[in-house]
């Protein structure tokens, strides 16, 4: 047992910190609610361009705080919607009070590094095959 709480919680809370901290230095943010809203944004352009299916095998790899974040709002009817690059980053910069002060391409591609750092290999894979060629363009090359 965690001498903090629970161990379930106090683990999930790292990693999102975690997270957090990674997008903070990406972004050279110093408001830890600001690359929340940055993740929240970039995870959810990504989450509503992918199938339902794959948008779940996604979702199963997320960190808990985190997983509540990316289904927060989430309505698979219609799913996937089919943007394209510049539809992509508008959305996030729609949803991220924060992109207006950093552009929209720098959080998707700082979202897209923490993913890659965190998540399979096998599941960024499947991720970056479900998306067009100008998206898949804006993951980091080692994956």
């Amino acid at each position: 047992m965690s001498t903090k709480g629970l161990e379930v919680v106090d683990t999930t809370l790292q990693k999102t910190h975690t997270w957090l901290n990674e997008l903070m230095g990406a972004l050279h943010l110093d408001d830890r609610h600001q690359a929340y809203l940055a993740l929240r944004a970039g995870l959810h352009a990504l989450r509503d361009r992918l199938t339902v299916e794959e948008a779940a095998h996604l979702g199963a790899q997320l960190p808990l705080l985190i997983r509540g974040m990316y289904y927060e709002g989430w309505t698979p009817r219609g799913k996937p919607v089919k943007w394209h690059r510049d539809e992509f980053l508008a959305t996030i910069s729609s949803t991220c009070p924060v992109c207006q002060d950093v552009a929209p391409e720098r959080v998707a591609r700082a979202v897209f590094k923490v993913l890659s750092r965190h998540i399979s290999a096998g599941e960024i894979r499947d991720v970056k095959q479900m998306l067009p060629k100008e998206l898949r363009a804006l993951w980091p090359e080692s994956s």
